[in-house]
């Protein structure tokens, strides 16, 4: 047991329902007790999914409030607050304490990146300014910056930060980082297509963007691992990964948003830089959300 558990199983990357006015709270509503009713474990919020690097002060701060008052308590909201700016992340982070947020995700600076010191500086100083526990999140692909081995086990005795959420989809640096910070921090995949061998490693779950339009079946890939039937595990995430790569075959949240509308969540809206989903690509996915019975 780590420091300051945060969750264990599947908690989602949560999408941000947004229209031309801003962001459509009452449809975020609807999806935040959507997700928790299908026993969703936890929820992420205005991350990358929940496109906070386009939301402005004001409706990142709002959707983080919205989000801890709407859940009551029922499940842990994770608030996303990592910025390439360690001031504003610092800012972010005290405002979504002092809200309820049960936990932040802290994603490492992107632009500007930093040197492996510079990470451990910039997340030590943002942990120190925290109430609640911290989870580091490693998404080199999108930030340019890997978190090493080495920088986590530094950084895994600070009381602060309980967890990473690991994107970089190299197996190999994963299982030295679970060798190095043992049970000092909590590691979640930040793949769905990786469940099932972080779990292997002794992972404590996913934060996901599947479960966004599959909650209970993705809870229930780190169900049946931890019930003992690995077997049974793997040949889920065997069977939604076609669903997982057609969520992917466009820039994240891009496909899921596409996915969200196509059930009635939200509309299919996404500011620029982000677009619409290719047609071809969204033909091929919601073929695939109807044989799952997702839509009609």
């Amino acid at each position: 047991m780590t420091k300051n558990p945060i969750f264990k199983g599947a908690a989602t990357a949560l999408i941000t329902p947004l229209n031309e006015s801003g962001i459509d709270f009452p449809a975020f509503g609807r999806l935040i007790d959507w997700q928790i009713e299908q026993g969703i474990n936890a929820l992420v919020i205005v991350g990358t999914t929940g496109e906070g690097a386009t939301l402005n002060h004001q409706e990142h701060c709002a959707a983080i409030q919205y989000a801890v008052e709407r859940a009551a308590g029922r499940v842990p909201i994770i608030a996303g607050t990592g910025s390439n700016d360690t001031a504003y992340s610092i800012e972010l982070t005290r405002f979504a304490c002092n809200v309820g947020a049960d936990a932040m995700l802290v994603v490492t600076p992107y632009y500007n990146k930093a040197t492996q010191k510079g990470l451990i500086a910039s997340f030590s100083a943002i942990a120190d300014a925290s109430t609640k526990p911290l989870i580091l999140y490693n998404v080199p692909s999108r930030t340019g910056v890997n978190i090493e081995p080495s920088t986590y086990a530094a950084l895994a005795d600070h009381p602060n930060i309980a967890a990473i959420k690991e994107a970089n989809s190299n197996i190999s640096k994963i299982v030295e980082t679970a060798s190095l910070v043992g049970d000092k921090l909590d590691i979640y995949s930040g793949n769905d297509d990786q469940i099932v061998p972080i779990l292997a490693m002794g992972g404590s779950g996913i934060i996901s963007v599947l479960s966004n339009i599959m909650p209970a079946q993705t809870v229930e890939i780190c169900t049946r691992f931890w019930a003992g039937d690995v077997a049974g595990s793997a040949r889920l995430q065997c069977e939604l990964l076609p669903m997982i790569n057609a969520l992917f075959c466009e820039v994240n949240p891009i496909p899921v948003k596409a996915a969200m509308a196509a059930m009635g969540f939200c509309e299919n809206y996404v500011r620029l830089p982000l677009t619409p989903m290719e047609s071809g690509h969204e033909a091929a996915m919601l073929e695939l959300m109807r044989g799952h019975g997702l839509i009609s």
